[in-house]
């Protein structure tokens, strides 16, 4: 087992980190632990990610980020998912829903100081090496865009959060927990 750099967030400091910027003001809280990752909505919303994997949990806000106030009402936002094994199509439509998420997620992980490689989800039946490629360019071109335009306000402020690695926990956010 690999110990964590003490300079690189682990994923119990994202979950402080989004709870304490969330919480409250989104009732949303960050969760781990999860065999697959899903969004729950309710009173708080849940994002839960995969098992304790820092990256899966800022995938997962990445999604939220983007998630408009009718998706974040839905349970996984409305959106289909289909696991391992999909075929060229299924692939396709994956990659044109996740090149967003994606480019916020490498900008998280920028100011967490991890290393980013597309996700394609898909390691059963993997596309070639052209969709690889297309789908990479998509992602820079958003993640490009978004340092350009600006982020989603959500996203804006969990990557300031990141950055500065702030906790802001309030006495209150453990009335959700």
């Amino acid at each position: 087992m690999r110990t964590p750099s003490p300079d690189l967030p682990d994923a119990e400091q994202i979950i402080r980190i989004f709870d304490g910027t969330f919480a409250i003001s989104e009732q949303t809280l960050l969760r781990g632990g999860a065999s697959e990752p899903f969004y729950r909505p309710g009173r708080p919303h849940r994002i839960h990610f995969r098992e304790d994997f820092a990256r899966s949990a800022l995938h997962e806000v990445a999604h939220w980020c983007i998630a408009g106030d009718a998706r974040r009402q839905l349970a996984d936002y409305g959106y289909w998912y289909s696991p391992d094994g999909r075929n060229a199509a299924q692939q396709a439509a994956f990659f044109a829903v996740e090149a967003r998420p994606q480019a916020l997620e490498a900008l998280f992980c920028d100011a967490c100081g991890f290393l980013f490689a597309p996700s394609v989800d898909n390691v059963e039946a993997l596309p070639v090496e052209a969709d690889l490629e297309a789908f990479a360019s998509r992602i820079e071109s958003w993640r490009a865009r978004f340092l350009h335009r600006g982020l989603p306000p959500r996203a804006d402020r969990f990557l300031s959060a990141l950055q500065h690695r702030e906790v802001r926990m309030a006495a209150t956010v453990e009335v959700y927990a």
